[in-house]
């Protein structure tokens, strides 16, 4: 449990983030990207086999960032403004993005359990994220251009690759909202959940994950988030490589052995 709002629970092989701040539609302040920092240093020293992040309440996701005057980032921000100072505006955006590639780039998947409205940063932090499972009453809105801003934890980036440059460009320069079935036609998301469901459908979908061999999974994982970035041929040499590398771990043995004797594998940890 956190005192600033981000809260770190573990359910046997899953661990869940929980953003703690309803009465803020869960918008994060200085205090919780510190936070964010020591979750995910947590997460990396004990590494489940799959992470939820998730908000706290039926309401909203995340809303993004706390732009109030109450966060002393905010406050920093106006200065900058103010005097036209790109440097403190530079070390902010940097910081703010960090945390965020931090918490993506862990070696196991996150699934966004989007329980509510998602808007800017938030949208983006689901973006970024592996999976994504949506309440049929959500919606996900790239908010950003219309307060005068652009993406900027990455999800622009993250949206391109994941709609592809014209629906990202529309869902960007517009800052139109997205309901939950239009998020799921259009690839957005991967699965709309019962009512108030989604963190059981999101949890579902973890434990049918967290299941399979974490090896295999880690390193299949690997070659999806990095093939976007490389040329065909070097993908499939980096496919090669990491099969290679798991058939000789050995945890293969594990399951066919189960296959064979029709019964479910219990893989050991990584």
């Amino acid at each position: 449990m956190s005192d600033f709002g981000i809260n770190l629970e573990r359910k046997e092989k899953i661990a869940i983030i929980t953003i703690d701040r309803p009465n803020m539609r869960n918008a994060l302040n200085e205090a919780m990207w510190d936070d964010l920092d020591r979750v995910t240093d947590s997460l990396r020293d004990d590494l489940p086999r799959v992470v939820i992040v998730r908000g706290r309440g039926d309401k909203a996701f995340c809303a993004g960032m706390d732009v109030s005057l109450d966060n002393p980032q905010i406050v920093q921000f106006a200065k900058a403004i103010e005097n036209k100072d790109e440097k403190p505006v530079e070390t902010l955006i940097y910081r703010l993005r960090n945390a965020v590639d931090r918490l993506v780039s862990l070696p196991v998947p996150i699934i966004a359990a989007i329980n509510g409205l998602a808007y800017g940063g938030g949208a983006e932090l689901a973006s970024r994220c592996d999976l994504r499972v949506v309440d049929p009453k959500a919606v996900i809105r790239f908010s950003e251009v219309s307060l005068g801003l652009m993406p900027d934890w990455g999800g622009g980036v993250a949206l391109t690759r994941l709609l592809g440059p014209g629906k990202a460009a529309e869902l960007i320069l517009t800052a139109r909202t997205v309901n939950a079935h239009e998020a799921l036609e259009m690839g957005l998301v991967n699965r709309i959940s019962k009512a108030g469901k989604v963190l059981e459908e999101a949890e579902a979908l973890a434990e049918s994950i967290s299941a399979n061999g974490p090896r295999a999974v880690r390193s299949a994982l690997e070659v999806i988030r990095k093939s976007c970035d490389m040329p065909f041929e070097q993908a499939l040499e980096l496919e090669s490589k990491r099969a290679v590398s798991l058939i000789a771990s050995g945890e293969c043995y594990h399951g066919i052995t189960a296959f064979l004797e029709k019964r479910k594998a219990d893989f050991p940890d990584a």
